[in-house]
């Protein structure tokens, strides 16, 4: 959808940014290496989670995702609190959590405004697609754990449309920090 170009585009803004699968990817190589390896054996190595190994796992054993969930998900939110404290006591007047999965967790019952980022289904099919490893099933299966996108958006304070340029998405970026900075001092 845009969502990671999305929190780019906050931080270019100077709003800092907490990007949660950047949080999961750095617990794979350190302390959730041993859990994860506990609960599926043979899905780690070299220090690491092996990304590729565990996706084969979860493939055969969609039920493994709970458990997954149950290891890295606790971890994941000590680092977001770390990650707001040190924000509170620098004064930031905002801050963004990029957080995949966000109403599918309850994630979004923590929040006090949602940015849903979404774009034309075939648009979001194709680019996922074209990533390097990503297959027809592999696109399936993460489709089938998300809400519908139009669920999403009517959930949502503010929608981000990323069917267009970067430029379009980095203005209506601008617009949401200045309605959000024009409420915070109290105006419509």
């Amino acid at each position: 959808m845009g969502k990671s170009t999305s929190a780019k585009l906050f931080a270019e803004a100077g709003i800092p940014v907490n990007d949660s699968d950047a949080v999961v990817h750095d617990l794979y190589s350190g302390e959730a290496v041993p859990l994860v390896e506990a609960a599926f054996p043979g899905s780690t190595g070299s220090g690491k989670v092996d990304r590729r190994e565990l996706s084969r796992k979860l493939a055969g054993d969609p039920s493994g995702f709970k458990r997954l969930e149950a290891i890295v998900h606790p971890l994941v939110r000590q680092r977001e609190n770390q990650f707001l404290e040190q924000h509170r006591q620098a004064g930031a007047d905002m801050v963004v959590l990029d957080i995949p999965l966000l109403f599918e967790t309850g994630a979004d019952q923590r929040l006090d405004k949602i940015v849903v980022v979404s774009c034309d289904p075939q648009i979001q099919r194709e680019r996922v697609l074209a990533r390097p490893g990503m297959t027809e099933e592999k696109f399936n299966m993460i489709l089938s754990r998300q809400m519908p996108d139009a669920e999403k958006r009517a959930r949502a304070d503010y929608v981000i449309d990323t069917g267009g340029s970067i430029d379009a998405a980095r203005g209506q970026v601008k617009e949401i920090i200045a309605d959000l900075r024009r409420k915070q001092q109290g105006g419509n």
